[in-house]
């Protein structure tokens, strides 16, 4: 098996995230789903959090599974906001209004 982190693997991923419509959300898991590894979403994050050597990419757009955002990205409540995003409480998407549905 490649290196779970390969180039590839992280352009492929960062194409994905880049397919987010405005004003929904994913998941992690979803995007490890969409890139072929479903059980590697703890690696989604990772490759999230160095997107910036990659390029611009809507990243605040990523969400746990119960639609926590991140702790440690700062801006990214506001930004899901200002897309128009409604939040269940203070740090949580309202997943039923806003995920994406890839099906």
């Amino acid at each position: 098996m490649s290196n779970i982190l390969s180039e590839d693997f992280i352009y492929l991923v960062l194409s994905i995230v880049e397919e987010i419509p405005v004003g929904f959300v994913a998941t992690y898991g979803q995007i490890a789903s969409l890139s072929g590894r479903p059980k590697n979403a703890r690696f989604i994050g990772k490759i999230l959090g160095m997107s910036d050597f990659y390029g611009k990419y809507p990243c605040h757009r990523v969400v746990n599974h119960n639609g926590r955002i991140a702790p440690h990205f700062k801006e990214q409540k506001d930004l899901l906001l200002l897309e128009g995003i409604t939040f269940k409480d203070d740090i949580c998407v309202d997943l039923k209004k806003h995920k994406w549905n890839i099906e």
